[in-house]
């Protein structure tokens, strides 16, 4: 009682958006463009949290800027075609500011669920010092994204380990690791690319492929590879595009297969679409391998107090082990609703591009797996749904005042 008691309640006018990365500033933006008031609030104590506290030092985005940017507001003219992660976040500030976005920061949500008789939402947050608030609201937009927890796989004998281990989310740069043996775990486009910082500054990386893995040149034929096969999605079949992707890939990188890179069986571009596992886009790294600078490991077997046993029973010395091992959504955690998303991986059960709208006025933004690009549109849309019922339901408070009147 006295927990409940000393919690704030606060009703919202409007939606109440959970995080305030790019998918909740772009949300809010769509909203406040039609006239929506909405409410964001985040659990770290700035916007895009992970991009300004969970990512390393050298990190550009992937695609080119104007596939990224969010909606109402391009990139400023004068960045480079891939920005950096300090430009980027820029770019986020000047959006919430120019949309006079405000969120409400430090604030976790603990509980959400949808209250069948009053027929609102209830969302439960507690604050930096443990103050509680609760906040009533008629539509909820679940913008915590795929990026919201660290996956941090199980290894035998982790705890024997004498060295430092870290997620990714824990790395900056290399300059630490100068001179040392350094073990990166995961070959996605984080992995490759903390192997190039690593050799950058003169640490001795080594690579464990657990998997196989479509490794793309970043542009190829004077384009973007992302655009260029955006563009040719337009007139053929995507198995086609992934066999000229496939092709123009091997004149340019050579056979990766070579170097311990074996390619999945799908194509790059059916793969993505299928499981929703992005290819690397090569940005120097496979040079590196190439070159013996970066070794190829298989999978690990165990971890002993300054070594690694891996699967094909070889053992080597390493100092440090960097995990790149991805991120997770954190739903199931906290929303009470099992209808829209999924308790196995916290996305929503339908799959893009469907998977935005639920019942009772719950959305998602961020959870498509098509990076920003998903992400603005899932934000249209769910701005232009709120928007319907905002006017049908501001129609239905004029007509009510008129006649109390």
């Amino acid at each position: 009682m006295n927990t409940l008691s000393s919690r704030r309640c606060i009703c919202v006018p409007g939606p109440l958006i959970v995080g305030a990365g790019p998918s909740g500033l772009a949300t809010a933006a769509c909203l406040k463009e039609k006239g929506v008031p909405s409410v964001v609030i985040e659990r770290s104590n700035c916007i895009a949290s992970l991009w300004q506290l969970k990512t390393y030092d050298r990190l550009r985005l992937h695609l080119p800027k104007h596939f990224c940017e969010l909606p109402l507001m391009g990139f400023p003219t004068d960045f480079p075609t891939y920005p950096t992660k300090q430009q980027f976040v820029h770019y986020l500030e000047a959006y919430a500011s120019k949309f006079h976005i405000e969120p409400r920061f430090n604030e976790t949500v603990s509980q959400a669920e949808f209250d069948t008789t009053l027929g609102f939402w209830r969302v439960k947050s507690l604050g930096i010092n443990g103050e509680g608030t609760e906040y009533v609201c008629r539509w909820l937009v679940v913008a915590t994204g795929e990026n919201a927890e660290s996956v941090v796989p199980e290894m035998e004998g982790k705890g024997e380990f004498c060295g430092d281990i870290r997620h990714t989310s824990l790395y900056k740069s290399g300059e630490e690791f100068r001179g040392k043996r350094v073990l990166v775990v995961g070959c996605g486009n984080s992995g490759m690319e903390v192997c190039l910082d690593l050799c950058n500054h003169n640490a001795r990386p080594s690579l464990v492929v657990r998997d196989t893995v479509h490794i793309l040149p970043r542009e190829m034929l004077g384009r973007s590879t992302f655009g260029l096969s955006m563009w040719l999605l337009k007139w053929l079949p995507i198995r086609v595009v992934d066999r000229l992707l496939l092709i123009v890939s091997w004149l340019i990188l050579g056979d990766t297969a070579r170097f311990g890179l074996d390619r999945p069986r799908l194509g790059p571009l059916e793969l993505k679409n299928l499981s929703g596992k992005t290819p690397v886009l090569d940005v120097g790294t496979l040079a590196k391998i190439k070159s013996g600078d970066i070794k190829v490991c298989p999978s690990i077997k165990r971890l002993k107090r300054h070594a690694v046993e891996f699967v094909n029973g070889k053992t080597e010395s390493f100092d440090a082990i960097i995990l790149a091992t991805g991120y997770k959504s954190n739903v199931p955690s906290w929303l009470k609703e099992r209808e829209m998303f999924s308790e196995k991986d916290g996305y929503p059960r339908r799959p893009f591009p469907n998977g935005w709208k639920g019942e009772n006025g719950l959305y998602a933004v961020g959870f498509t797996k098509r990076g920003l690009l998903g992400t603005s549109m899932d934000a249209k849309r769910i701005a232009q749904d709120i928007e319907r019922c905002w006017k049908h339901e501001a129609k239905h408070r004029t007509a009510f005042t008129r006649s109390s009147s």
